[in-house]
């Protein structure tokens, strides 16, 4: 798997699984015959995407951002609607780690649409459980209430199944929250109302993790949107004001949904100086 070490922070990225959505949709307004450039599609006009989580390993501390699409979670035609060719291993890379589910201290959600909450639960004899059953478990209380209170529109994303066997889990935060010093969550709203995004910081290097306020590193241009998301001009604004965060701080762009990037580092020109690629022979090791 790949890694990306943030002063005394270790970043891995677990096998969380992968979906094929609609490029229009994953782009928005923008042409397809720019886009396409950017990020090429792989069938009916489907883009390959990842679903993967970041493990993030400090001190004692072991700490996952967004949870994978998990094992069983989403069946039969919705599977082919989302265009989902492989589930979840996150607890095999774990093992690889040297860990277990169980060994999780804190899962930090970007927001909870179902390919980035679904992993939180697992089946176990026709029951739903949480997947790390040790864990807390830190999302916006914008996110959260509306997880638990869909609109006609969110209802479509945000399921039952993925939160029942993990509320007495869920701590819900405001504005912002530092859960370590080197590990802090702010929410934004944009792509979903809650949504959040992530800044590590270690020994004078930085990351910033922006969820899905760019979900790949084709989504660079900051008018550059997803027709998924809830307050697209949110996302924009929210989009410029990070971005030029991470061009000032010299800090890594890492992503949760690219297929060919796991982290970026761009200068204020958007040229890359810095990246760490996506090694699709290491999935079947």
């Amino acid at each position: 798997m790949e890694t990306l070490t943030i002063g005394d922070v270790r970043v891995s990225w677990l096998n969380g699984g992968d979906n094929h959505l609609d490029g229009g949709a994953m782009f928005g307004v923008v042409p397809k015959e720019l886009w396409s450039k950017k990020y090429p599609t792989a069938y009916d006009n489907r883009i390959p995407m990842r679903t993967d989580p970041l493990l993030v390993q400090t001190g004692n501390e072991v700490i996952l951002i967004d949870a994978g699409i998990g094992n069983g979670m989403i069946e039969g035609k919705q599977k082919k609607h989302f265009g989902i060719t492989e589930e979840s291993n996150v607890e095999t890379d774990l093992m690889k780690l040297g860990l277990t589910r169980h060994d999780v201290t804190k899962v930090a959600m970007t927001h909870m649409h179902f390919d980035h909450v679904a992993g939180l639960t697992t089946r176990s004899q026709g029951k739903l459980e949480s997947t790390f059953p040790n864990a807390v478990i830190y999302v916006s209380d914008v996110e959260w209430n509306e997880m638990q209170n869909p609109n006609m529109r969110s209802k479509n994303t945000y399921w039952k199944q993925n939160w029942e066997a993990i509320e007495s889990q869920v701590v819900p935060f405001h504005d912002s929250l530092q859960l370590l010093p080197e590990f802090t969550m702010h929410h934004t709203g944009g792509h979903s109302d809650g949504h959040s995004v992530i800044v590590i910081s270690s020994q004078g290097e930085q990351l910033v993790h922006m969820g899905d306020l760019l979900p790949t590193h084709a989504h660079h241009n900051v008018l550059w949107v997803m027709a998924y998301d809830d307050f697209p001009m949110t996302s924009i604004s929210q989009k410029e004001k990070w971005l030029q965060y991470a061009y000032n701080q010299n800090a890594w762009l890492s992503f949760y949904h690219d297929a060919y990037y796991r982290a970026i580092k761009w200068d204020t020109k958007g040229h890359i100086i810095n990246a760490v690629k996506f090694n699709q022979s290491l999935l079947s090791q």
